[in-house]
């Protein structure tokens, strides 16, 4: 039984946040949350990690994941907005990158068997993990996918708004997911607004995407394959903005037959720094998860 992959998305700068999160201490030790990350796949069996970061914060990148590697596999691989197949060349003035398709795809030559994709900015918790872990090392069938799904009462912040995939299933497999891009905490609840105006309440039970997917290396055929054609589509109409969604493909492949996505669930509360006054809690939670004999007082 191959051990999984998991594949870190640290590519991306946090607008809202104010700077680069994914590098930001959450404990007294230094740790940021992909070291927590880190720690809890290495507890439940995943083998190899790939980091997708930019070449500009290599080193400092590297400097602050020393020693992780005599843990589990390290790999790092480098999503650059000029990484383009053959025939195909950066607009002038394209700075911003390619999305989260892209990133995988950059990753594609470290990956050689089944691999979850996670964001680096974000706390799931040790069940998540363990829950598409085994999963994953239950040997499903390639065109067999997975997602973990949050509840939404338990992937909020306090102190703004948070977008979030609304996710819908039949028979245990995903079928639809609605992106709403603002989303406000009613207590237990929570609602959402398309105008900015009108508020349309959400139950805190509904299930949310959080990016926690798991994936066989068909996806990362398929990546390249359809990554020209979106290319073809898109530059003449949004060359500098436009960006090639992993969830996008994932769907396609869905609507097309080629695929379904087991829809797992956990009840961990997720944690993230979308906003920078949003640190201050998650670094409460974690005390608190050290001080219930969660994670020891050295993570690595």
């Amino acid at each position: 039984m191959k051990k999984p992959t998991l594949v870190v998305m640290a590519a991306g700068m946090g607008s809202r946040f104010g700077g680069l999160k994914q590098m930001t201490p959450v404990d007294a030790q230094g740790n940021s949350i992909i070291h927590y990350s880190i720690y809890d796949a290495c507890q439940v069996g995943f083998g190899k990690v790939v980091f997708i970061i930019k070449e500009a914060i290599a080193d400092d990148f590297k400097k602050m994941m020393a020693g992780i590697e005599k843990h589990i596999e390290v790999a790092y691989v480098y999503q650059e907005v000029d990484k383009l197949p053959d025939g195909y060349s950066v607009p002038e003035g394209r700075l911003k990158p390619w999305g989260t398709g892209h990133a995988v795809l950059c990753a594609k030559d470290e990956i050689d068997g089944p691999f979850a994709v996670i964001n680096a900015d974000d706390f799931y918790g040790r069940q998540t993990y363990q829950v598409l872990a085994d999963f994953l090392m239950s040997e499903p069938e390639e065109s067999e996918f997975s997602m973990v799904g949050f509840r939404l009462r338990n992937a909020m912040t306090d102190n703004g708004h948070v977008a979030r995939g609304v996710c819908e299933a039949k028979d245990g497999y995903l079928t639809t997911v609605t992106e709403r891009t603002h989303i406000e905490k009613r207590g237990e609840d929570a609602a959402y607004t398309e105008d900015g105006e009108t508020f349309i309440p959400i139950s805190g039970d509904s299930v949310v995407s959080m990016n926690f997917w798991g994936y066989s290396p068909l996806l990362l055929q398929e990546l390249e394959a359809r990554f020209p054609k979106f290319l073809d589509t898109n530059l003449p109409v949004n060359p500098l903005k436009c960006e090639y969604f992993l969830p996008t493909v994932t769907n396609q492949m869905i609507s097309e037959g080629m695929a379904q996505v087991r829809l797992l669930h956990t009840d961990e509360t997720w944690y993230g720094v979308t906003y920078r006054e949003d640190l201050e809690a998650v670094r409460a939670a974690i005390q608190k998860m050290h001080d219930d004999g969660k994670y020891p007082e050295t993570l690595f």
